[in-house]
């Protein structure tokens, strides 16, 4: 079928006159429901992925999260967010998310949830065992250095300024040298 443009929008004309092609022409009825969230707290935070520092104001109710969005107020984003930011609302609310503690031990091939004294216990131990181990009191000029040489440690950048005092102040007190972060990776 040969048919020109012009011939084209005759038709389609006739067509939409003739409602053959699923338009109406009266108004739709709106049924409007309400916000999800109405009634709720809204708390600004910082968007934990990257080291950006997105603004997310974070609804809850009853002590849960029950939408978040970006802040339209944070001088860094200004509302919007990137995919990781936009679906942080899944890493709170999310059935499939972990709550326990898993552990696996050495050349273990089964995961078994552990109590969180538990896990907390067991690092306290392995970063003294492994500051032991490494820890040096004088250099090879034998001038005193007391570091350990056998951790180091890489921040998050979803840290405010006064949690990276306190954590650098705690890695200095352990003796470490090597410590970087995030934001500057």
């Amino acid at each position: 079928m040969d048919v020109s443009r012009r011939g084209f929008l005759k038709i389609s004309g006739a067509a939409f006159m003739a409602g053959g092609i699923g338009f109406q022409l009266k108004p739709a009825a709106a049924h409007a429901q309400p916000l999800k969230i109405k009634y709720t707290k809204e708390t600004t935070t910082i968007c934990p992925y990257c080291s950006v520092g997105c603004g997310i104001i974070v609804s809850t109710r009853d002590g849960k999260a029950v939408n978040t969005e970006g802040d339209p107020d944070h001088p860094i984003s200004r509302g919007s967010l990137c995919s990781k930011g936009g679906s942080i609302f899944q890493m709170a609310v999310n059935p499939a998310r972990l709550d326990k503690p898993l552990y696996r031990a050495p050349y273990g091939t089964q995961w078994e949830e552990k109590e969180w004294e538990w896990v907390l216990d067991k690092i306290a131990r392995n970063i003294k065992t492994s500051r032991d181990k490494s820890f040096r009191f004088k250099n090879a000029k034998g001038e005193v250095v007391n570091r350990t040489d056998g951790i180091a440690s890489v921040g998050s950048a979803a840290m405010d300024n006064e949690e990276c005092f306190a954590y650098q102040k705690f890695l200095r007190g352990l003796g470490l040298v090597y410590i970087e972060h995030q934001a500057r990776i």
